[in-house]
């Protein structure tokens, strides 16, 4: 494995430095890692969101990278659901990205339309946007003994927003697609494999040295070959309005009472906190300890503005493209 120089921080000029929550390596031209880190159980708030557009920004820019994996730094969650503590303002004004959907539905669509091989390394919890993320790559790899995946949405009132309705009944037919969004139960990897939703269920022990090998092999093939191969097979994609009607309903959900109602049920039994147990049925881990100021769920009782969309204040670039360099969005 090639030798990472230290963490390069990228910021925006004449504006103060945000906490980077998502960190791009480039183990080499060819092969980048997107590393998800915002601890301690890697919620998605506004901030990763823009994030995520400048990692996708990077990735179309590049004429040499040929694949990509998402994995994480915090132990048990690979991505989670989202930050139901941010002001859904601060989400719904973003502007539309190039697809003309909004920021998340949008870097979900270009990934996986990206003349570039995408992997998911999941170890630990992928819920809600996690496995929005899972399902917009090419391939996805799952650690036996830790991960979970869920689409818990409908659990607590809420339509999920990532397009799991168009994407998943295509990937495991729409019986089993409507067993995963329905019922809001966790999914065990060994599971997960054996309906498709993920590529494969491999030991723990096994997992990174697996999706590295895959990485580094695919790094070596032709781009144009990759690009064209990738294209062809996206024929079968669903259409991206049929994202975009999911983001629709996910938004308009957060305003009804059932979802209000339900989140903040969660929210006091420590929805927020390691160790919950996320599913549907609200049953608490052994860390659920109502703490002070859960009940404070800025995301679901803010106002929605349908269609409030302003002009991005910052767009945020990526500095020079180096090789085995890890920065911080």
């Amino acid at each position: 494995m090639a030798t990472m120089n230290p963490p390069t921080k990228l910021t925006k000029m004449n504006a103060p430095a945000k906490p980077a929550q998502i960190r791009l390596t480039r183990r080499s031209p060819a092969y980048w890692r997107v590393t998800i880190d915002n601890p301690p159980i890697n919620v998605m708030g506004p901030e990763m969101v823009k994030q995520f557009q400048e990692v996708i920004n990077a990735l179309e820019a590049d004429e040499q990278v040929r694949v990509v994996v998402f994995d994480s730094a915090v132990d048990d969650y690979f991505l989670n659901h989202s930050d139901f503590t941010a002001k859904i303002e601060d989400l719904t004004s973003m502007p539309a990205g190039p697809t003309g959907l909004p920021p998340w539905p949008d870097f979900l669509v270009r990934l996986t339309r990206l003349p570039v091989a995408s992997i998911a390394l999941i170890r630990g919890r992928a819920t809600g946007n996690g496995s929005e993320i899972t399902l917009a790559c090419d391939m996805s790899f799952a650690s036996r003994e830790k991960a979970i995946i869920s689409q818990w949405e409908v659990g607590v009132g809420m339509v999920a927003g990532g397009g799991p309705m168009a994407r998943l009944p295509e990937l495991i037919g729409r019986n089993r697609a409507l067993e995963v969004l329905l019922s809001s139960e966790d999914i065990r990897a060994d599971q997960a494999e054996a309906y498709g939703y993920i590529n494969r269920a491999l030991p723990d022990t096994e997992l990174d040295a697996f999706v590295e090998a895959l990485a580094t092999r695919i790094a070596k093939f032709d781009k144009w070959a990759i690009a064209n191969t990738k294209r062809l097979v996206n024929t079968s994609l669903p259409p991206e309005v049929e994202l975009g009607a999911g983001w629709d309903a996910c938004i308009a959900s957060l305003g009804r009472p059932a979802a209000q109602n339900g989140i903040k049920a969660l929210m006091e039994r420590g929805f927020h906190k390691p160790g919950c147990r996320k599913s549907a049925r609200i049953l608490p881990g052994p860390n659920c300890e109502l703490g002070s100021g859960t009940r404070d769920i800025v995301f679901v009782m803010s106002t929605v503005s349908k269609g409030a969309i302003n002009e991005r204040r910052t767009k945020g670039a990526i500095n020079e493209r180096g090789t085995n360099r890890t920065e911080e969005l």
